[in-house]
C-alpha cells in the first residue's frame, strides 16, 4: 500500500493540542502546547514543533525541542506549564514565539533565527513605560496568545472566559509595535463573553478561549473556541480591532452541528475542549484542531481536516474524517490501526464536553506504554454498543474483512458502512490474552464509503486493527 495520511497526522504516540499552523520555506510547522500521555493536567511537556512539506500532509518531520518550560526566568523550577503558544516573523524576519505559564497573568516572548527553533527567551509584553501586560491596574489576565503581524505592527489576541465570569469582559486586541514586545495600541475587547454577549449575535458561542487571528484578502478572522467547547468558530471584520461578527462553526470535536450523516444534536466522539486555526497549503484551506484520547481531557492529539473558503468569505462546517491530511479517500485495501477512528461513540450517549475523566464503561483511544515510547495506539474498553467509525474509503471489490482484537469478551463485532445501518459481517470473538485475528467474508458496497465497528455481548474487547481485503 502507497504511503497514506491519517488522522491524527502525526504519530499515535505523540499529543500535540492547541496547534497553530504556518507555512515557513515551503514546509508547514505547527506549534501547540504539549500534553503527556496518561498525563493528570494539561501541558506538561516542552514544546516541540513537527513539521511537513507543503506538498505531503503525509510526511511529518519532528523538529525536536524548541522551548524548554524551564527557559522562562520566572519558572526556573519548572514547576509551570508551558500553555498554548503562537508563532509570527517579526520585520526583522526572526521567528516571535509567544505562550502563557499555567499560574502567570502575562504573555512571554521568545525568538529564534529559524521556524524550528531552538528559541531563546526574550522579554515580558509590556507598555513603553516597562509595566507588563496582565499586571496593570484594571488588565485581565492574559491566556492563550495568538498573534498576526502586518508591517511593523503585531496583533495580539488573548483572553479566557468562563460562563458567568463578569472580570473577564471577552477576547483582547493589543497592538505592538516594530520590537515585538512594547505596545503601541491599547487592549480592547473584540469578542464578547459570555455576560456581555446579548444582542450581539454571539449568543450560545460566545468567545471562551483560544483567539487566533488570520487574514484572508482583506478580511480579518478570529478563529476561537466557544462556551460550547468543542467548537472551533469563526469572527470576522474589516479592522483588526473592533467590529467582529459572528460567522459560524468550522469544526466539532464531537462531530456536532452536522446532519450530513446522522442527526446534528448526536455527538460522535467524546469531545472536549478544542483550540486550532486555518491555513491555506498550496491553494488549499485548512482546519487545525485537536481531539481527546485515553479517556480524559489530558492526552490530546492534533488532527486536520480540507476546508472551502467561499467567496462571500464563508467557511462551511466540515466533518471530522480519518483521512484528513490524504487529500481524498484512504485506499480501500490493506490493514488499518484503529486509532484512527474519528468517531467513537456507546449507548449510553455522553458529549464528554467538561468531566475530566470519562468513565471505565466508554471507549477510548489509547496506547501501551508511557509517554514517549513508539506505541501503535488502540482502542480499549469496546463495552457492548461501543463503536468505532472511520471515514473515508474508496472501496472496491472487497470481498473479506479482517479484525485484531484481543482482552476478556464474549459476543461478536459487527461491521457496517453507515453508523446505524445493516450490518455486513459478524465476528465471533472469546477470552484472547494476545491480540488475536478472526476474518469472515463481507460483502462491501464499492465506492466511497465509511467503515463502522460495532461490539456486542460481555466484556470489554481492544480493537487494535482492520483489514480489507
Amino acid at each position: 500500500m502507497k504511503k497514506q495520511g491519517f488522522n491524527p497526522y502525526l504519530p499515535s504516540w505523540e499529543y500535540i493540542p492547541d496547534a497553530e499552523p504556518y507555512v515557513f520555506n515551503d514546509r508547514v510547522y505547527i506549534y501547540g502546547s504539549h500534553d503527556r500521555f496518561n498525563g493528570d493536567v494539561y501541558c506538561l511537556n516542552d514544546y516541540v514543533t513537527w513539521s511537513a512539506p507543503v506538498d505531503d500532509l503525509t510526511d511529518w518531520r519532528y523538529e525536536g525541542v524548541i522551548y524548554k518550560k524551564t527557559d522562562d526566568p520566572l519558572n526556573k523550577d519548572g514547576s509551570m506549564c508551558l500553555y498554548a503558544p503562537d508563532v509570527t516573523i517579526g520585520p526583522d524576519g526572526r521567528y516571535y514565539l509567544y505562550y502563557n505559564l499555567d499560574k502567570t497573568p502575562l504573555v512571554s516572548v521568545a525568538v529564534s533565527d529559524s521556524p524550528a527553533g531552538k528559541f531563546e527567551f526574550y522579554g515580558y509584553v509590556q507598555d513603553k513605560d516597562g509595566n507588563r501586560l496582565g499586571e496593570r491596574p484594571g488588565d485581565e489576565p492574559q491566556f492563550d496568545p495568538g498573534v498576526l503581524t502586518e508591517g511593523d505592527k503585531t496583533l495580539l489576541l488573548t483572553g479566557f472566559c468562563a460562563v458567568g465570569d463578569k472580570s473577564r469582559t471577552g477576547a483582547m486586541a493589543t497592538v505592538l509595535g516594530p520590537d515585538m514586545i512594547t505596545i503601541v495600541e491599547e487592549t480592547v475587547t473584540v469578542l464578547p463573553s459570555e455576560p456581555y454577549a446579548k444582542g450581539s449575535g454571539f449568543e450560545g458561542h460566545e468567545f471562551f478561549e483560544a483567539p487566533s487571528p488570520r487574514k484572508i484578502g482583506d478580511t480579518y478572522y478570529i478563529i476561537y473556541s466557544s462556551t460550547v467547547f468543542h467548537e472551533l468558530c469563526y469572527a470576522t471584520s474589516k479592522h483588526p480591532t473592533k467590529g467582529y461578527e459572528f460567522q459560524g462553526v468550522i469544526v466539532s470535536n464531537n462531530d456536532m452541528h452536522i446532519d450530513t450523516y446522522k442527526p446534528a444534536n448526536k455527538p460522535m466522539a467524546y469531545g472536549g475542549n478544542n483550540h486550532g486555526s486555518i491555513v491555506e497549503i498550496n491553494g488549499q484551506w485548512y482546519i487545525f484542531y485537536h481531539r481527546h484520547t485515553n479517556g480524559s481531557n489530558f492526552s490530546r492529539q492534533a488532527c486536520l481536516e480540507p476546508i472551502e473558503v467561499l467567496e462571500d468569505g464563508s467557511i462551511p462546517q466540515v466533518e471530522m474524517t480519518s483521512c484528513g491530511p490524504n487529500g481524498g479517500p484512504l485506499e480501500g485495501r490493506g490493514e488499518y490501526p484503529t486509532y484512527i477512528a474519528c468517531n467513537l461513540f456507546h449507548k449510553d450517549e455522553q458529549a464528554y464536553s467538561g468531566d475530566l475523566w470519562m468513565n471505565t464503561q466508554f471507549p477510548r483511544i489509547t496506547q501501551d506504554g508511557k509517554d514517549g515510547d513508539e506505541e501503535i495506539g488502540y482502542i480499549q474498553n469496546m463495552t457492548d454498543s461501543s463503536t468505532a467509525g472511520f471515514k473515508y474509503f474508496d472501496i472496491k471489490d472487497v470481498t473479506k474483512f479482517r479484525i485484531k482484537y484481543r482482552g476478556y469478551c464474549n459476543g461478536h463485532f459487527e461491521v457496517k458502512t453507515t453508523w446505524d445501518g445493516e450490518v455486513l459481517a459478524t465476528f465471533p470473538v472469546s477470552n484472547k490474552n494476545i491480540w488475536t485475528e478472526v476474518e469472515s467474508d463481507i460483502n462491501m458496497p464499492n465506492g466511497i464509503q465509511s467503515i463502522y465497528i460495532t461490539y456486542r455481548g460481555h466484556g470489554r474487547p481492544s480493537l487494535a486493527s482492520f483489514t480489507l481485503i
